[in-house]
Parts: C-alpha cells; sequence; structure tokens
C-alpha cells in the first residue's frame, strides 16, 4: 500500500510552518538548494556603503533588484537610506506595503492599468517615475489630476548606455519644460547610468570615463537651474561604478543596490573593493560518477551564471564546469576530491540579481545559526 503524506502548507508570518522550523538550527541542517545570506556580512557591507556615501555628502537610494524585498530595503534605510529604488510598480507596491515611502522607479511605466496604479500609489506613498518622452507623462497627469494626487518625475538622460534616455541638451530642456506645465506632476530631476563602463579594466581610463559620464549630468542639472528649473535629484551611480560616481561633483544620490550582496561580478568583473560577499547557495552532493567530478542539485533553476559563474567557497581547487537544468557540475582538484555524497557545498553566487528571483525565500544566517527566513516579498513583480 503506498502512503501519501501531506506537505505541510499552513502559513506563520508569511512563512510555511516547515521552513520556521528551520529557525535556530545548524546551516548544514537546512534542505537544499537554500539561498543563504550570511546577515554579518551583509549588514557590514550596508554599513560601509552607507558611511561612504555619507562621507561625500551624497544620499543613497539603492536599487532592491538584488534582494526583491522589503526587509532588507528597511534594513539599508535604518543604515542611513532614504529610500530604495525599483523597475516596476508592482514593486514599487511592494514596498509601500511595508512602509517605505521613498521609492524611486527608475524605469519607463506605459499603460492605463500601470498609470492608474502609479497614481494610486501616490496616495500612500511618495513614488518617483522615470521618462524620456512627453507619451509616458502626459496620460499619467491627467490621471494623477483627477484623482488629487501628485507624482513626482525625473527624466533618463542617455549618458552612453543607448538604451533608454533623452540626448543631453535641448532634447533634455525641453521635455523638462513640458513636464514641468502639467497639473499632477512634479518635476523634480534627471537620472542617468553608466552601466557600460562598469568593466573597463584600466583604473585610470574607468575613472576618467565615468567622470565624463556625470559631468554630462552635472552640467545638464546646471542648465535645468539657470532656465527657471528645480533640479533637487541628480541621481546616478550602479554598485559597479559608486565608488567612482560617488566623487564626482554635482551628484546627489546613488542608486547603487547590489554592494550589499558584493557578488564576484562587482568584485573580480568591476573591481569594486572594500566589500565582502554575502549571498550563497547552499546545495548537497548527489552524485560522484568520476574520481575528479562531483554533481550539485543546484542548477540553472537556482543559479543564473549568465552575467558571473558563481564560486565554490571553501574549496578553491573545485570549479564549476556546467549548469544544466538540475544540475551542477564541479571538476574537482586534489583537495576537493574527498567530496562525497550527502556533503554540503556552498557557491558564492555570481550575480544576485538574476538568481534572487528563481527563490521565494532569503535564509539568514547569524554565524552558522538560522537567525531569519524572508518571503522574497517582489519575486515576480513584473508589471
Amino acid at each position: 500500500m503506498i502512503r501519501l503524506f501531506a506537505f505541510q502548507t499552513s502559513i506563520l508570518f508569511g512563512i510555511p510552518t516547515v521552513i520556521a522550523s528551520y529557525i535556530g538550527r545548524p546551516k548544514l541542517e537546512l534542505d537544499t538548494p537554500a539561498l543563504c545570506i550570511d546577515l554579518g556580512l551583509m549588514e557590514g557591507n550596508i554599513r560601509r556603503m552607507a558611511e561612504f556615501l555619507r562621507r561625500l555628502g551624497k544620499s543613497w537610494r539603492p536599487h532592491a533588484k538584488c534582494h526583491k524585498t522589503p526587509a532588507v530595503a528597511l534594513k539599508e534605510i535604518a543604515a542611513g537610506a532614504i529610500g530604495v529604488t525599483v523597475a516596476k510598480v508592482s514593486e514599487a507596491e511592494v514596498m509601500a506595503a511595508a512602509g517605505i515611502r521613498d521609492i524611486l522607479i527608475a524605469n519607463m511605466i506605459v499603460g492605463q492599468p500601470k498609470w492608474e496604479r502609479l497614481a494610486a500609489l501616490c496616495g500612500c506613498a511618495d513614488p518617483i517615475v522615470a521618462c524620456d518622452h512627453f507619451a509616458q507623462i502626459e496620460p499619467l497627469a491627467a490621471i494623477c489630476a483627477r484623482n488629487g494626487v501628485t507624482c513626482r518625475v525625473i527624466i533618463e538622460m542617455n549618458i552612453g548606455l543607448d538604451r533608454v534616455g533623452t540626448r543631453p541638451g535641448r532634447d533634455t530642456l525641453d521635455l523638462a519644460l513640458a513636464v514641468s506645465k502639467l497639473n499632477g506632476i512634479e518635476f523634480a530631476g534627471i537620472m542617468g547610468y553608466e552601466g557600460h563602463l562598469l568593466r573597463i579594466e584600466n583604473a585610470n581610463e574607468k575613472r576618467r570615463q565615468i567622470s565624463d559620464a556625470m559631468a554630462v549630468l552635472a552640467e545638464c542639472a546646471d542648465k535645468l537651474r539657470r532656465d527657471g528649473l528645480r533640479c533637487d535629484i541628480v541621481s546616478a551611480g550602479g554598485t559597479g561604478s559608486y565608488q567612482i560616481s560617488a566623487e564626482c561633483p554635482g551628484i546627489t544620490e546613488l542608486q547603487c543596490g547590489g554592494g550589499i550582496f558584493a557578488d564576484p561580478f562587482y568584485l573580480q568583473g568591476c573591481n569594486v573593493s572594500g566589500l565582502d560577499s554575502a549571498l550563497t547557495v547552499l546545495a548537497t552532493v548527489v552524485s560522484r560518477p568520476t574520481l575528479d567530478r562531483a554533481v550539485l542539485d543546484s542548477g540553472r533553476k537556482t543559479l543564473n551564471p549568465d552575467v558571473q559563474l558563481p564560486i565554490v567557497k571553501g574549496w578553491p581547487d573545485a570549479t564549476i564546469k556546467r549548469l544544466s537544468a538540475e544540475h551542477c557540475e564541479l571538476t574537482l582538484g586534489p583537495q576537493s576530491q574527498n567530496l562525497k555524497i550527502g556533503d554540503k557545498v556552498e557557491l558564492i553566487v555570481g550575480y544576485a540579481d538574476f538568481t534572487t528571483p528563481l527563490h521565494d525565500h532569503f535564509f539568514g544566517f547569524r554565524g552558522e545559526r538560522l537567525e531569519v527566513v524572508w518571503p522574497i516579498l517582489g519575486r515576480g513583480k513584473l508589471q
């Protein structure tokens, strides 16, 4: 006779009780795969980033795309961040529901349903939305005016990434003048993203090009002010460039968020310094086909390798050979060839932004003990 065992589906504070039951237990008792935060390292990164920007007189509005979790955003705000940056209206709604008011939606928002939701959000929070064309803002203004609310707007400028954004100069000024005349809208400033410059290997050349890009933003802000417009916000600075962008005059705030996890993409690919990798996937060895090969239960449905491969933590002679849907194949050196079926292995996440959305929860560890489980409430918020 086959017995079927029902999975425990009751919920405790938004967490299935079967998962909550792990709180207080050692890391190696956790079922795998599991997305794990070293809380001490993450909190140290948050503190160092906040202090660095504070010393330079810049505000910090960290992007949430690496964590999508209000509990983490609230830690950043407690350390000195002025708010949070997101990419979608639905992500902003998640943050607002947690009591976060100052929310930058660093993206173009288009379509009646989204404009209606954004206007509704203005009733309980103070969002900012980016634009690069009047057609994105005129309908939003009408909806906001009808609902008796005001939405802040910033213009995204193209400073070299060639993705979205107005051309610096006359195009940006004309759009700012047009937006500033709309009822239901408050023109608040400009932003730009120097994402095309993050991986320049030569440090002096990287600094020069980022400084030039930031100068374009600062000069445009000065021009807007001379023409009688308020331009309180000049926003830029991803994690891969923030240590340079923050030193540039005229920039008022930085959006760098990924530094809280300090992925290898930033530390190795962008040469960011002074931060510690805090995000890992705990995996289990499920097969040992040969002496120099081990297979883990964590493939592409657990880890996204496209931007940067994960790193095997604690086993410097073990490297990732291949990830398929459910399997991660390791090539083992002499030190790691003792790994056996059932052993747990941690993989340092190469790039959190593409890995976090694959998971439902973060498991937060203080040392080797599970302290907290956070639902990733922004997961799947694509509209």
